[in-house]
């Protein structure tokens, strides 16, 4: 920024080297022949030449003295009137402090109005390139990443899945399913890839679970019954179908496999609470539900475990009041070093914070770039309006520090406004 103040200020000054010297020049010529000294001369020159006439005979001596009376006359009255003369140097050193001012004070207001003031701020101009620049290294990755699948012609069920995901954290829903679709057609039966795949199927048909991805749904509890994204979207297929017992039943069954005190756990008691209120059952969960979730200790309880990062996402209070419970929260890590390309994404909501995570190896956003290839790495949080993984301005963010692989209880403070 002072790089360019400079040259500003340089081709300022340069502007006024052509307009003040004139103005000055003009002041300092009034001053040194003024109007009185050429009425004299004149006067002096026509009296010489009414004398000549009256020694040659031409001018009688009335005729002389009263053509002297009127030089003498003309001579008083431009010696009265000279004093507006006076003031010409004072107006013309008024104009060159006028011009002097001015000229700065206009340019840099055409600038404000028709320039590009922002650009000065380095660190804001460097902050949005570095956005868009994350955006086009992620399209780019993705678009590189479908065209090797379409290319290679081989059953390559995790890459299509990796594709997926990406399209999906990226709010392509449309691409998504048909990536997953292709995953399930070219792979054995997977329960969490069917939950990823009713899920992306939900959002195309207008957010809602009805028909195909409930089918989906079902066939992901066959093959595991205990995969905590399809018991939470068939809790939600039964609650919308007013079934709240059923709803309840499946909600309370990822209680047995998830940390008692997480946030997942809490959000889920509340809507289990919600379901059995609508239901006419007692607020409290069965019995039988608590030695199953005593017993049950995966490693998010833990903390992050060898080949991943673990941790928890909290808003900044100051922002809240920017946030709806139904944004989009995308968790990420990426290299503390080299490209800001996410090597692991999470997806939750905003209603979900504060929330704990683990990411690893299984959320990749690519085959070629994994979470435990890496020695350390940056968790960042992203609270976005569009659905898009990709920063857009008036989004909210927050990065931690760099950690090291298989670090447990990293912090993510949400506190930044993207510009």
């Amino acid at each position: 920024m002072s790089a360019f103040i400079s040259f500003a200020v340089l081709f300022v000054a340069a502007a006024l080297l052509f307009v003040l010297p004139p103005l000055l020049r003009a002041r300092r010529d009034a001053g040194g022949v003024t109007r009185d000294a050429v009425n004299v001369s004149v006067y002096r020159d026509q009296l010489r030449e009414l004398e000549a006439d009256l020694e040659g005979g031409v001018l009688s001596r009335d005729r002389y003295d009263e053509a002297k009376r009127e030089l003498e006359r003309r001579l008083l009255d431009d010696a009265a009137s000279a004093g507006e003369g006076a003031t010409a140097a004072p107006r013309t050193r008024y104009a060159a402090l006028v011009v002097g001012v001015t000229v700065p004070v206009l340019a840099g207001m055409l600038y404000v109005l028709t320039g590009t003031p922002g650009a000065l701020d380095v660190e804001r101009v460097a902050a949005e390139q570095s956005h868009a620049m994350d955006r086009q290294q992620m399209e780019a990755m993705v678009e590189r990443l479908a065209q090797k699948l379409k290319e290679s012609g081989e059953p390559n069920a995790e890459g299509w899945a990796m594709l997926g995901r990406s399209y999906n954290s990226m709010g392509r829903y449309e691409d998504a399913v048909t990536a997953y679709k292709t995953a399930l057609k070219n792979g054995p039966p997977d329960a969490r890839l069917l939950a990823d795949y009713a899920d992306a199927l939900a959002m195309v048909q207008g957010r809602t679970l009805a028909g195909e991805p409930e089918k989906l749904i079902q066939q992901a509890l066959k093959l595991d019954p205990q995969n905590v994204k399809a018991l939470a979207l068939a809790g939600t297929v039964a609650f919308d179908k007013k079934n709240y017992r059923e709803a309840a039943a499946h909600w309370e069954k990822i209680l047995a496999v998830v940390p008692p005190d997480s946030e997942t756990a809490q959000a889920i008691k509340s809507s289990i609470a919600e379901a059995r209120s609508l239901a006419g059952l007692p607020a409290q969960a069965p019995a039988a539900a608590q030695p199953a979730q005593a017993r049950a200790e995966p490693a998010a309880a833990k903390g992050a475990v060898a080949g991943s990062v673990a941790g928890e996402v909290r808003l900044d209070p100051a922002l809240a009041s920017r946030v709806k419970p139904d944004d989009t929260v995308f968790i990420f890590a990426r290299p503390a070093n080299g490209t800001r390309m996410p090597l692991a994404v999470l997806r939750k909501t905003a209603s979900q914070l504060p929330a704990k995570f683990v990411l690893d190896d299984a959320m990749a956003m690519s085959p070629e770039s994994k979470l435990s290839a890496h020695a350390e790495v940056v968790v960042g949080a992203l609270v976005t309006k569009s659905g898009s993984a990709m920063a857009q301005a008036g989004d909210l963010e927050g990065v931690s520090k760099p950690v090291k692989i298989g670090a447990a209880g990293t912090l993510v403070l949400i506190n930044t406004v993207v510009k």
